[in-house]
Parts: C-alpha cells; sequence; structure tokens
C-alpha cells in the first residue's frame, strides 16, 4: 500500500507541476498583452497618420501617387475625365513636380487636390528630424509655387513614418495620410485585380490607394470600372480634405508604418 500511495503522490505531484506551469504561463500572456496594450495606448497620444475615417456616409477618397515617370499620369487624368471624376487627390513628389510642370497644371486645372509626397524618396523613419524638416519645406516651397494650393497633407515616400515623423509633420502644419484600402497597382496587377481589389474592399470613409507613377501600368484601364462600380454602390467621391473634414481618424496602433 505504501508504494501504491507514493506512487499515487507522485502523479499527483506531476499533475499539479503542471497545472502549476500552464498558470504561470498564462499569467505571463496576460501581463506581456497589457504591458502590449499599454505601449499601444502611449503610441494613440498625439499626432496620428490618417488611414480612414468613421462615417456612415458612403463617401471614399482616390489617392493617387506620383514620384517618377511621364507616360502613366496623362492617361489616368484622361480616365478620370471620361468617367466625370472631379474629385481626387493627388500626392506628387516635388523633384517630378519640378520636371513635369505641364502635368502638375493639368492636375490643377482639372480642381483636384495636391498633396505632398517629399523631396528624395527615402524612409523617413531612417533619418534625423532636421533631414525630415528640410526635406518637407524643401518639397512645400517647390509644390506651392507650381499649384498654387495651400497644400497640408503628405504622405511619406513609401508610406513610411515613426512618431517623431508625426511630430515634426504636425508641428509644420502637416496631416500625414495613408490608407485603407491598396489597389496594389504598383505590383503591376491586372486591372481586373485592380477592379475586384478594390471594389471588395472599399468601404465608408475609405482612403484607396492608386499610383500614377510608371510602375502602375494598369490603373488608367482599371479607373473607370472602379468607379462606375463604386458609384453603383452609392459611393460619392471626394478629396482627402474634405474625407476628414470633422470626422473621427482611424488609426493603425504600431509606431512605425512601411509600405510598396
Amino acid at each position: 500500500m505504501t508504494v501504491v500511495f507514493w506512487v499515487l503522490s507522485g502523479k499527483k505531484i506531476k499533475r499539479f507541476a503542471v497545472i502549476g506551469t500552464a498558470l504561470l504561463f498564462a499569467l505571463g500572456l496576460y501581463y506581456a498583452n497589457q504591458q502590449q496594450i499599454n505601449v499601444f495606448s502611449l503610441q494613440e497620444e498625439g499626432p496620428q497618420a490618417y488611414y480612414s475615417v468613421e462615417t456612415d456616409q458612403k463617401v471614399a477618397a482616390l489617392t493617387f501617387d506620383i514620384s517618377w515617370g511621364e507616360e502613366i499620369p496623362g492617361p489616368v487624368l484622361d480616365a478620370l475625365e471620361e468617367s466625370d471624376v472631379d474629385k481626387a487627390t493627388f500626392f506628387l513628389s516635388s523633384p517630378w513636380a519640378e520636371n513635369h510642370p505641364d502635368i502638375v497644371q493639368r492636375i490643377v486645372d482639372m480642381g483636384y487636390e495636391v498633396g505632398n509626397h517629399g523631396h528624395e524618396h527615402k524612409n523617413y523613419s531612417e533619418q534625423d528630424e532636421k533631414w525630415m524638416r528640410d526635406q518637407i519645406t524643401k518639397s512645400h516651397q517647390i509644390l506651392t509655387e507650381l499649384t498654387g494650393q495651400k497644400i497640408n497633407l503628405i504622405r511619406l515616400p513609401n508610406g513610411d513614418f515613426d512618431k517623431r515623423t508625426l511630430e515634426v509633420a504636425d508641428s509644420m502644419g502637416y496631416r500625414v495620410i495613408q490608407w485603407d484600402t491598396d489597389s496594389l497597382d504598383w505590383m503591376r496587377k491586372s486591372a481586373d485585380e485592380i477592379v475586384d481589389r478594390v471594389v471588395s474592399k472599399v468601404h465608408p470613409g475609405d482612403i484607396i490607394l492608386f499610383h500614377a507613377s510608371d510602375s502602375a501600368k494598369n490603373t488608367a484601364e482599371a479607373l473607370p470600372r472602379v468607379v462606375k462600380e463604386m458609384r453603383a454602390k452609392g459611393y460619392k467621391l471626394v478629396t482627402v480634405s474634405e474625407l476628414i473634414a470633422g470626422s473621427t481618424v482611424e488609426t493603425d496602433p504600431v509606431e512605425d508604418a512601411k509600405s510598396e
């Protein structure tokens, strides 16, 4: 009996040890999750980037980044004109804009909003704050002179930023604009793929990312169908400024953000 007693006790001890280990593991996960939540909470303080806005209205913003090339911007503008799109936002790289003032003027003449896409196409999170300020100042001066618009929206090159970038941009009167729906046109997706992706993902308050650089070979072909199907769903197209005016920003609770 004594032998049996100690065998049973050993099994119980082993069972208790396993249960105790599991409890400690669970407590560790809980603590880690609480720490993670606290980190995210801290990161949500201060300036934020706009990915979409909270609204019940079926409104969305078409946005286009241009940093290089001269073959695609014209067809993209043609497609928007043919689809009677009178509201869109173009984020322009200032060196590209300097080299293509005629295309910039056409964007302005069509009534589209212009945003800043930086000067050098580098990741801001890898640079110091002085460099960020110099870049934003330089691109702001060039784009303001070319467009005559009051420019206060910026989409950072590659969609890359960190908390410092947000603070620098905010101190210079800029709002950082990201996106919630990426058309993936920059990956040279087919027109069908672009249409299916955008139309299936669009939602009220959405900021949709397109490109009009020469890498986006199928954007112009996809646009008329995207616009037609969005309108069939009841969507109204607006500029980013109109979209975010008086609305609640939807943010991504991470310090760094990168795309492309």
